[in-house]
Parts: C-alpha cells; sequence; structure tokens
C-alpha cells in the first residue's frame, strides 16, 4: 500500500464522528450548567470537528484535493474556536473580540495554504501541519488555564498538555517516516483521529466535568459559608432593639435562662426622670435620649462586654471578668455624662440616673442581676428621700 495515498478507514471516521458527538454534548451540557462560555465553545469547537470529519473522509476516500478546501475550513475553524475559548478562559463573556475577528479574517489564507500543501505536496504535509498547529492550541489552553486550582483543573490542563504532545509527536511521525518513503502500516490510521487520541480526548472530557463538578462543590461550600454568616446575623438582628442598637429584653431572657454561673459584674441602670422628660418634651425627644444613652452606653464598655436594654428606660450591662469597684466606676462616669446631656433643639438636658451593681463570680446570673435591681431601686428612694423629685415609673 502506497503510504501517500491511505485509504479512508470507515471504523476509525465512525470512532472520530462518535467521539466528536459525544465530546461536544459533554461540554454542551457542562455550558448549560456553568453558562461559562469556555464550555460552550468547545461545544461549537467539537460540531466544526464533527463536519470536518465528514470532508476529511472523502479526502480519503476520493482521493481528491476538491475536498480539501471545505474539509481545512472546518478544521482551521475548531482550531480558531479554540484559540477563542483560551482567551476568554472561564469568565462569562469574552473580553476582546477583536482578535477572535482577525483570526477569523485569516481563515483564507489557512485554508489556501492548506489546499496548496495538500494539492502539491500530498496529505502527509497537510497532516503534519494540520497536527502542529493542534498541538499549539491545545498547549495555548494549557497554559491560559494555569491559574486555575483544585484537582479537577490540574486533571484538565495535564489532558491538554499530554493532547499537545499527542499531535506534536503525530508531525514529526509523519514528517520522518514518509518523507523517508518506508512507513509503516499503522501510521495510516494517523490520517484519522487513532484509539490513542480518542482515549485522550475521552481524559479530558471526563476531567472538565471533574472540573465543573469540584467547582460546584466550592460554590455549595460558599453559598453554606454565606447562610451561616446570614443567618448569624439575621439571629444577631433579631436580639437588637431597634431604637439604641442594645441587645434587647429576649437576648438577656435568653442569656440568663443559658448561663450557668456567670464571671464578673451585672450593673442594672434606670433614669429618674425619665416620664418627666416624655410628658414636657414629647416622646420623640424621649426617643433620641433612649437612642443616645443607648450609644453611650455601647461605647463605654469593652468589646466582650453586653448591654441590654431591659425595658423602657431601663437597662442592664454585664462586665465580663471584671471586679466591682471597676464597674462601678464606669457606672459613675457614665453618670456625670448623663447630667450634662444635650437634646438637639433643647441644649442642656441633664438626665437624673440610678443604678445598682452585683458581682457574681460564683453563682447564677439571675441571683446577681436580682441583687442589682434591688441596689438600684434601693439608690432610686434614698435619693428620693434626701429631697430629690419624685419619679413616676
Amino acid at each position: 500500500m502506497d503510504p501517500s495515498s491511505p485509504m479512508a478507514d470507515l471504523a476509525a471516521f465512525w470512532i472520530q464522528e462518535i467521539g466528536a458527538l459525544l465530546f461536544g454534548m459533554v461540554f454542551l451540557f457542562l455550558y448549560r450548567q456553568s453558562r461559562v462560555v469556555y464550555f460552550g465553545l468547545w461545544a461549537i469547537a467539537w460540531l466544526l470537528r464533527f463536519l470536518a470529519a465528514i470532508f476529511g473522509f472523502e479526502v480519503l476516500r476520493t482521493s481528491s484535493a476538491g475536498w480539501l478546501a471545505p474539509y481545512a475550513t472546518f478544521e482551521f475553524a475548531f482550531v480558531i474556536v479554540l484559540i477563542s475559548a483560551a482567551r476568554a478562559g472561564f469568565a462569562s463573556g469574552i473580553k476582546d473580540w477583536r482578535s477572535v475577528l482577525r483570526l477569523i479574517a485569516i481563515l483564507p489564507i489557512f485554508v489556501a495554504l492548506a489546499w496548496a500543501l495538500g494539492r502539491f505536496n500530498g496529505l502527509e504535509a497537510y497532516h503534519s501541519s494540520h497536527a502542529v498547529v493542534l498541538g499549539f492550541v491545545y498547549f495555548y489552553n494549557f497554559v491560559t488555564l494555569r491559574k486555575n486550582q483544585g484537582v479537577g483543573a490540574r486533571f484538565f490542563r495535564f489532558s491538554l498538555l499530554v493532547l499537545s504532545i499527542a499531535f506534536v509527536a503525530h508531525a514529526v511521525i509523519f514528517l520522518d517516516l514518509y518523507h523517508r518513503g518506508d512507513a509503516p502500516q499503522w501510521v495510516l490510521y494517523l490520517h484519522h483521529e487513532s484509539y490513542v487520541d480518542f482515549v485522550l480526548h475521552c481524559m479530558l472530557a471526563f476531567a472538565a466535568m471533574a472540573m465543573w463538578s469540584e467547582s460546584q462543590i466550592d460554590r455549595v461550600h460558599e453559598l453554606g459559608a454565606e447562610l451561616d454568616h446570614l443567618r448569624r446575623e439575621s439571629k444577631h438582628t433579631l436580639d437588637l432593639d431597634r431604637l439604641t442598637g442594645l441587645l434587647n429584653q429576649a437576648a438577656l431572657a435568653r442569656r440568663v435562662e443559658e448561663s450557668g454561673e456567670f464571671n464578673g459584674v451585672v450593673a442594672v441602670c434606670d433614669m429618674d426622670n425619665f416620664k418627666d422628660v416624655n410628658d414636657r418634651h414629647g416622646h420623640l425627644v424621649g426617643d433620641e435620649i433612649l437612642r443616645n444613652i443607648g450609644s453611650l452606653l455601647q461605647s463605654s464598655i469593652r468589646h466582650e462586654d453586653e448591654a441590654f436594654r431591659w425595658g423602657g428606660d431601663e437597662f442592664v450591662i454585664l462586665f465580663h471578668n471584671q471586679r466591682e469597684v471597676v464597674a462601678q466606676k464606669r457606672m459613675a462616669d457614665i453618670e456625670l455624662r448623663l447630667r450634662e446631656f444635650r437634646v438637639r433643639g433643647f441644649g442642656m438636658l441633664p438626665i437624673r440616673f440610678s443604678w445598682g451593681t452585683a458581682e457574681a463570680q460564683t453563682r447564677p446570673l439571675r441571683e446577681a442581676l436580682d441583687e442589682a435591681d434591688r441596689k438600684m431601686y434601693t439608690l432610686k428612694r434614698s435619693r428620693a428621700a434626701e429631697g430629690a423629685p419624685r419619679q413616676r415609673k
């Protein structure tokens, strides 16, 4: 058999066509699931390869150079689409369409060169040049995807590298054996997609599936982390008092129920003249006062401490790992600052403030809270008895 006039192999043709359809369906599925342009372009490329194989079979069957032009057209269109895929990467679109248009513009030049090579130098010259181009394209995809991490992505890149080496090897075989004129029988199958090429392309398709599955798993983990964050934020928001920004009564009740022993100091505080302020200036002014007191309490405690609005104008502060003398000094500072309290549009509006503290080093939080509450009311009554204006709660 003359190696320069290879016969068409029907089995190899069907393997090539079935493989092109299979790989095209795999990448089309990946594109429909992910909407990643890279996978969509690969699906288009395999459709072009399917059409190219039909004309390539006719070239071998008829030994007519007339079929070489459409064969080369679809083969190099396959190449152009894969270059476009490499430039697109895993983004949602191709960033630079001008490079793709330039490649399409030189397609007729490729076709003319391919036809000339096949017409005057034989099919081995065409297949050699074509194999070199495919090797370059696969290697170009290998290089452009180097930023992608994960086992699936690395396996996909490895498949591209192996295919690149395989096609360069095809070109070397054609150039060496055919020019020596002693090509063995098995070299004829390199005119078609060989069984080795089919296996390598299967490996590439499965690697793409693995890469997509891996990206989906990563996305699920990201969504899970986002949901956990939103759940924590939602829970935190439900525990906040909308007016003051402090933790609310429900959060305090849950803290008391869930807590065993509390190591620190509990402070309970209350405004003595808040009802008079509401009656005299209105509830909007009262709300602004509560809002500013919430900000004052929050700025007066440490990050690990907790401040609650217990209800109305009564507040609770939990000083974690703190001694009572230190907590009392902080409460005295807060009371002093409230005596110089100012309200927009009303100027100085002193707030009288009663408070009580209780140390809870080895006892339940509820007991310390009750003791601090009693101390606060004891102070309130003693101040009233000393001549301070009585406060109606």
